[in-house]
């Protein structure tokens, strides 16, 4: 079973919820730059971009393989995080949370609770 948030635009009924999966992210632990850049994520793209720099250029030899294994390990567990804040500032409010087997039944459960959110959704 798996937990997913719902983020609703907030003062706005026509636009469709968003539902974030909890737990860690393979998408932005192995191929971390599009997924960002997916996401409107730009900020997390360009630090992220500049960390592997930084670490290519200041972490020895021998370390910067271990140093950029971190650092992806990081973004996989942080990315739906960060893709939540991301939500935030576009103004998406948490409006639930549910738990379920996948994407598609999640959506089902919300709009057995949630009417007014499914109903923006398939406008």
């Amino acid at each position: 079973m798996r937990v997913f948030t719902v983020h609703a635009r907030s003062g706005d009924a026509g636009s469709a919820p968003v539902l974030v999966r909890e737990g860690f992210s393979w998408g932005a632990f192995l191929v971390p730059t599009p997924w960002f850049l997916l996401h409107r994520l730009w900020l997390a793209a360009f630090l992220h971009a500049v960390a592997v720099l930084v670490i290519l250029l200041a972490v020895p030899a021998p370390w910067t393989g271990w140093a950029l294994l971190a650092l992806q390990l990081v973004v996989g567990f942080e990315a739906r995080d960060l893709y939540r804040h991301g939500l935030a500032r576009r103004r998406y409010a948490l409006a639930a949370l549910v738990a379920a087997p996948d994407e598609d039944t999640a959506f089902a459960r919300i709009a057995e609770q949630r009417p007014d959110l499914a109903r923006a959704a398939l406008a």
